[in-house]
């Protein structure tokens, strides 16, 4: 049996960031109030190795801020503390996530020393006037240079971007998708805009400048992005931010927060497919979707969505789901 693999996050929350993107509050979206030092690593990794089962193995994960910005002494300080617990095999790896103008090969050279796997970029996305609207303070360009340094050092690339930014449209996040599986990453995270409490992009909805990408928007645009990514064989590690008891109860103040967001992505993926399925002719007919084993609760949709969507759209009289081995969804008429 292959082993599972668990993470063990550590959490540095603005730490290194050039710039204060619009979006942006880390301590609020991590739930994280200060930035981690060495012995808050330590601590992490101890108590997560004593919470590992028979037949799970440690990622060790640095999220939030930027890590590659941060100075190189208190980079090598963090990675350090980790390295004992790398080299015994008590943890199998370590990744983290930084921006694309925080790259160069000095610093490659430096992950590289202390064992890092994985790179994460925030990209967000690959439109020129996303990236300036959103106060990115980097370009394109630098997303695709920075990829491709990852990419030819050996690290597992990670992108990951944003939909609904300010400025964005359904096409622009198509395209940002489409430069994505020219850089071949390994992965890639979708992160639809929340309005987070304190952070200018609250401001600017509060006084009618920006539009918030609601759940619904998020949700059909989600689909046809993982689509894409699904048909050149990208994985989706992540859709939609983590839940918190802070984003929960108060801090998303508006926009695409859901603590369920990509089940509710998976959902509609299947509603478009089983709407292919279907036609006029089925007006008051029986259903019955065979789907992959593991699948019907999302081939149905939350609170029986697609079924309610499918006989309202198409006059069905009922619609059922078995599952069975197979690939894809099929439909058969009773």
């Amino acid at each position: 049996m292959t082993p599972r693999r668990r993470i063990i996050p550590v959490f540095v929350p603005h730490l290194g960031c050039p710039h204060m993107c619009v979006f942006c509050n880390q301590r609020r979206i991590s739930g994280e109030q200060s930035p981690a030092g060495a012995g808050d690593v330590e601590r992490a990794v101890t108590a997560g190795l004593e919470r590992l089962g028979d037949n799970e193995t440690a990622t060790l994960a640095f999220y939030g801020g930027s890590f590659t910005a941060i100075p190189a002494r208190e980079q090598e300080e963090l990675l350090g503390a980790a390295l004992p617990f790398l080299r015994s095999g008590r943890i199998r790896d370590i990744r983290l996530s930084t921006r694309p103008d925080a790259i160069d090969e000095e610093t490659l050279d430096r992950l590289e020393r202390y064992g890092v796997r994985t790179v994460e970029l925030g990209v967000q996305s690959m439109d020129e006037e996303v990236l300036r609207l959103s106060e990115r303070g980097h370009s394109a360009r630098d997303a695709q240079i920075a990829a491709a340094m990852v990419k030819d050092r050996g690290f597992e690339l990670i992108l990951q971007m944003m939909t609904g930014l300010p400025g964005d449209t359904l096409e622009k996040s198509v395209a940002t998708a489409g430069k994505f599986v020219k850089m071949r990453p390994d992965g890639v995270r979708i992160y639809p805009t929340v309005i987070i409490r304190d952070t200018p992009l609250y401001d600017m909805w509060l006084s009618g400048a920006y539009r918030q990408h609601t759940v619904e928007e998020a949700v059909e645009w989600g689909a046809i992005l993982t689509d894409m990514f699904d048909e050149a064989h990208i994985a989706v590690v992540r859709f939609g931010l983590n839940p918190t008891d802070d984003l929960s109860a108060g801090d998303a103040v508006a926009g695409a927060y859901h603590p369920a967001l990509g089940e509710l992505v998976l959902a509609r993926r299947f509603l478009k497919r089983e709407r292919r399925l279907l036609n006029g002719d089925d007006r008051g007919a029986d259903v019955v979707f065979t789907v992959k084993k593991g699948r019907v609760s999302a081939a149905t949709g939350q609170k029986r969505g697609n079924v309610e969507a499918l006989k309202a759209e198409f006059g069905l009289r009922s619609v059922k789901f078995i599952e069975a081995d197979m690939p894809d969804v099929t439909v058969r008429r009773a």
